[in-house]
């Protein structure tokens, strides 16, 4: 049973409870802002709010998890792979939570981000910005001595599961760089023809 404030914000269950509780207000952001957008005559509304609800709700508690503090020393580790390599010896399923966790951590980011900015709809844009938040993320375990790892193989893993994403949600963001492009074009003037 969690207890107190530490047990309910500083504790994976209590971070995961959080999210669950929390999911009918996500669903009534995404609805209240979607339908302000549609009275207002905004294109993709729905769309545009699911992808901000959407980075939000899916990116901060895998965040929020990530700067929990350990009780491990801090640790950097800049050498590519070794982490992943040492994983194994705890376990095949330990380094399969290990691993679906990290490529988990930015996977919103990566899915919603492109349908919600169109500067972004590009493999390469996305794996920039998310090799560059997970980077961030990496630099304030260590910064803040939180008792964690900081690796480049966490990096790696992040930015993969970003890029990922980004492929699954191609389809609607592909689509919306398209409509948002098609609204900036200039209206075919009239021929007397």
């Amino acid at each position: 049973m969690i207890r107190g404030w530490h047990g309910l914000l500083g504790t994976f269950t209590g971070v995961a409870l959080i999210t669950v509780a929390v999911l009918p207000l996500a669903a009534l952001a995404v609805w209240a802002l979607a339908r302000r957008r549609r009275v207002a005559g905004v294109a993709h509304a729905w769309r545009l709010s699911l992808a901000e609800v959407g980075i939000v709700y899916g990116t901060v508690p895998c965040i929020w998890m990530t700067m929990l503090p350990s009780r491990r020393a801090d640790r950097v580790s800049l050498v590519p792979l070794r982490d992943l390599v040492t994983i194994f010896a705890h376990g095949p399923l330990t380094a399969a939570v290990q691993i679906v966790g990290n490529l988990l951590v930015l996977a919103a980011l990566g899915f919603f981000a492109p349908m919600r900015f169109a500067a972004l709809a590009s493999a390469p844009r996305i794996l920039a910005l998310a090799a560059a938040c997970s980077i961030l993320v990496e630099t304030l375990q260590y910064v803040l001595g939180l008792g964690r790892v900081s690796s480049v193989d966490d990096v790696l893993l992040n930015t993969a599961g970003a890029g990922l994403a980004a492929l699954a949600s191609r389809h609607w963001w592909r689509d919306a760089a398209h409509a948002e492009s098609s609204d900036r074009l200039p209206p075919v003037p009239a021929t007397g023809r």
